[in-house]
């Protein structure tokens, strides 16, 4: 043990604890009575001190008023916030902490209400995500961290090992590195609360603009996309063994314990995920769950290799296997429905870096884990409250709303002079959102639910409808297309024609659209305008 004539070092002489996390407070505050550290708690805490033979002292002994309004009212008190906030080293404070009989407290432990975990259960009304709204917490760990100098402030379990060093080393005492270290910590940990809070409750205005605009006259955009400041709140679920590339390092956090997807996804076999798997297999994740009916995806590099609906997993997977085998080599596949056995085992044929599904059958699993590096993921579904996507740009952030808009039969606008037929209009619709999740400049043929060809991302539209029939594994005669935007010149449409599309589907908005309609006219090919644009970057 060190001599405690270290500048900084301040004595534990007593502390308050406060958690809704029980794991290890009481072994930990056993370790604190070693250093002959008296112990104030609150209701539930203390019960659990005291069952573990601990004696304790409760708030309301020291404040000499009871918890009252159902706890919401316990610690918010002079005797608990002058006996943080009070400077040790400060006569006039001192005196005052004297005359108003106020016992100076060293180090707080409270980790706040689990409003996280809360508004995470599936159908969470609104009243009880408030009461799990922590007041008197968040303002004992502001207290506590702004006199760093006088207090040690613990936030996480995560935290306990280091307090514990740092008692041992200075025989009672800790370091002020150590409390500034814990200080930081914990303003971002009540950051981070707040801005739970604030979404969570964003989400859920009657009229989101009115929380930041003038609510007489509401914009149709969601909440967040107008705000002059925006807190974005990321919290480390996991590191990454490098980014992109191996020289890059890298790792994987969540947006707020509102979120679902891919980032709170289970690992079920297979080695960790790279940066490249979570990028891929969040494309083809949010593409199969763009469909209602069974679907299967494989991409690779972002982009559809195939895509196909079934009456089963497995026909889904066999079918949009078929639309490009070769590429489908080392590529991602997903699922919006639950994976068989026979669907396994077809998997397990190839060799593949990601199968990612929202369940399993239990002998499916063990085909599935027989494949040592195969990464086998389940994944719930994305939640509607989840409406905004982030993208860095050098200096800054972008911030949207997710494209969600789903097109219906009733959307369509016919513009040519052939009609298309039933079977078309099914196939369109597939086609075109199938394009949605295909990078920009989008041309995707389908046919009976099925991709046919898929041109993704090139710099000029026409080079996309070629490299779309280039590309095709299957006839393509016969199919439809559709583009995640309009066509600025014919050229499209007329090598579209030369390899057998029947119909078009487009948002439409060309200065040349009546020669483009009128080219499909020329053609006999059906086309549809949309009034919406799917552009993907």
């Amino acid at each position: 043990m060190t001599e405690n004539h270290e500048p900084g070092l301040r004595q534990i002489r007593r502390a308050l604890i406060s958690v809704s996390d029980k794991t290890g407070i009481a072994e930990f505050a056993r370790e604190l009575k070693k250093f002959g550290v008296p112990i104030i708690s609150t209701g539930g805490t203390a019960k659990t001190l005291r069952e573990a033979g601990l004696e304790v002292s409760d708030v309301s002994d020291v404040t000499g008023f009871p918890e009252m309004m159902d706890g919401r009212v316990k610690t918010l008190h002079p005797k608990i916030h002058g006996a943080l906030l009070g400077l040790r080293d400060k006569a006039a404070h001192r005196a005052a902490m004297k005359e108003h009989d106020i016992e100076p407290i060293d180090l707080v432990v409270i980790d706040l209400y689990p409003f996280e975990r809360t508004i995470r259960r599936e159908g969470v009304t609104l009243e009880e995500a408030i009461e799990q709204i922590d007041i008197g917490g968040p303002a004992m760990i502001r207290s506590a961290a702004k006199n760093f100098r006088d207090v040690a402030i613990v936030t996480s379990t995560k935290n306990y090992p280091e307090v514990l060093d740092d008692l041992t080393e200075f025989n009672g005492y800790t370091s002020l590195a150590l409390r500034q270290r814990l200080a930081t910590r914990a303003f971002w940990r009540t950051a981070a609360y707040d801005g739970e809070i604030f979404r969570f409750l964003a989400a859920r205005a009657p009229n989101p603009q009115s929380v930041f605009g003038d609510p007489r006259r509401p914009q149709p955009v969601e909440i967040a996309t107008r705000p002059e400041e925006f807190a974005l709140i990321l919290r480390k679920v996991g590191e990454l063994r490098y980014g992109e590339n191996p020289h890059q390092q890298a790792g994987l956090y969540d947006i707020g314990s509102w979120s679902n997807g891919l980032a709170h996804a289970e690992l079920l076999n297979g080695k960790e995920m790279s940066f490249n798997n979570y990028v891929d297999a969040d494309a083809a994740w949010q593409l199969v769950c763009d469909f209602d009916e069974i679907m299967c995806a494989v991409i690779k590099h972002t982009n559809p290799a195939g895509v196909a609906a079934g009456t089963s997993s497995e026909s889904a997977y066999r079918r949009a296997l078929a639309c490009d085998s070769i590429s489908a080599f080392g590529g991602i596949v997903a699922f919006n429905c639950q994976v068989d056995e026979q669907t396994a085992r077809a998997l397990t044929e190839i060799f593949l870096e990601v199968v990612i599904a929202p369940n399993y059958e239990e002998r499916a699993l063990e085909v599935l884990r027989a494949k040592r590096n195969l990464r086998v993921v389940r994944c719930a579904k994305q939640r509607e409250d989840q409406r905004l996507e982030y993208k860095q740009i050098s200096g800054g952030m972008l911030v949207q709303t997710r494209d969600t808009h789903r097109l219906s039969r009733d959307d369509l606008k016919v513009v040519s002079r052939r009609a298309p037929t039933d079977q078309e209009i099914d196939d369109l619709l597939f086609a075109w959102t199938v394009c949605k999740h295909t990078k920009s400049n989008a041309i995707v043929y389908a046919r009976e639910q099925q991709t046919v060809g898929v041109g993704a991302g090139q710099m000029s539209r026409v080079d996309s409808v070629k490299i779309a029939a280039m590309r095709a594994q299957l006839p393509v005669a016969g199919a439809v297309m559709a583009s995640d935007a309009f066509f600025p010149f014919r050229d499209g449409i007329d090598e579209a024609a030369k390899h057998g599309i029947v119909a078009v589907i487009q948002p439409g908005g060309s200065v040349r659209d009546e020669e483009i309609i009128g080219a499909a006219d020329e053609h006999n090919l059906a086309m549809v305008f949309t009034g919406v644009r799917h552009f993907k970057h």
